[in-house]
């Protein structure tokens, strides 16, 4: 399963969400690094939601997607996140 993700650079680094999850965030020193944690966070944003009884959305396939002129980097791509580590034990 894969969810888009915005990434946008910050003074230290790099701050991430995702316009499906809100409230699911992730920081990074790098972008490889962001898309890292923001992996993470997702399987256990997810996770938490089945926990707590709520169906997570569906990733959605497009995002309109306008840059900030005041930013200075500021992308949007796709992060792969492993569906069976999201899914609970049965």
């Amino acid at each position: 399963m894969r969810y888009l993700v915005v990434i946008r650079r910050t003074g230290t680094g790099y701050s991430v969400d995702v316009p499906d999850l809100p409230g699911c965030i992730a920081t990074g020193t790098t972008v490889e690094h962001a898309r890292q944690m923001i992996a993470d966070a997702i399987e256990m944003h997810v996770e938490l939601m089945a926990c707590s009884g709520q169906a997570a959305p569906k990733p959605s396939s497009s995002y309109e997607f306008a840059v900030d002129e005041d930013a200075s980097e500021e992308l949007c791509t796709w992060v792969e996140v492993d569906e069976a580590r999201t899914a609970l034990p049965s």
